[in-house]
């Protein structure tokens, strides 16, 4: 099979992206130790050299998986602060679309999502950071009105990183479960909790 060599311009971009992404299916399949840059340039059809011209190592390569990851999954942290304004009725569906954002994030990013919040060594780091983000939009919103000022926050934020770290490993990544389908869970639990008369458990899923 012939292997293509260096690329400039726009096709010098897509042999990256594809490095890139070769890379870290590399990675999430076989772990960090057990990937080659011989088996990422056979994938991707290309030179060792041309490799070496995008990345200066497989270690520059799997940090810069891991910061794309970091950056991308702060942004959604960040964007799941509440506005100001939203009517209680309206609550339910607004939180439900931010997860479901970070959510379908981990499904259209698996190979990403297993190196970033699983085989980085910096992931129990970035687990506590997104939490801590969490915590400030919740902190936030209790000021605004739409939870309990008196609640520790953090106990919320944590527990929020651990149900989607676990559910997107048991649920979302087996299938059993899709993105929309757990933020609904989610919320559900979080805002009403698991009492049969509680009110809104029920309707919350008609909501989302």
């Amino acid at each position: 099979m012939a292997q293509r060599g260096r690329k400039k311009g726009s096709d010098g971009e897509a042999s990256r992206a594809l490095l890139l992404k070769i890379a870290a299916d590399e990675f999430a399949e076989n772990g960090y130790h057990e990937t080659k840059i011989s088996d990422i340039v056979k994938k991707a059809e290309v030179t060792q050299p041309t490799f070496y011209l995008y990345f200066k190592s497989k270690r520059a390569v799997f940090e810069e998986l891991e910061d794309l990851f970091r950056s991308k999954l702060s942004e959604l942290a960040n964007d799941t602060r509440l506005d100001t304004g939203i009517d209680e009725e309206s609550l339910p569906e607004r939180i439900g679309d931010g997860l479901s954002a970070i959510l379908r994030f981990f499904t259209q990013n698996r190979s990403l999502g297993r190196i970033g919040f699983f085989l980085s060594p910096s992931a129990g780091q970035l687990k506590e950071q997104i939490a801590r983000k969490i915590e400030e939009n919740l902190l936030a919103a209790a000021n605004a009105g739409y939870f309990h000022v008196n609640f520790d926050m953090s106990i919320a934020a944590n527990g929020l990183v651990g149900m989607i770290e676990q559910l997107t490993v048991s649920k979302l990544w087996t299938g059993q479960r899709s993105a929309d389908e757990l933020a609904k869970d989610i919320v559900s639990i979080v805002l009403y909790g698991l009492k049969k008369d509680c009110a809104g458990s029920e309707a919350i899923t008609d909501k989302l």
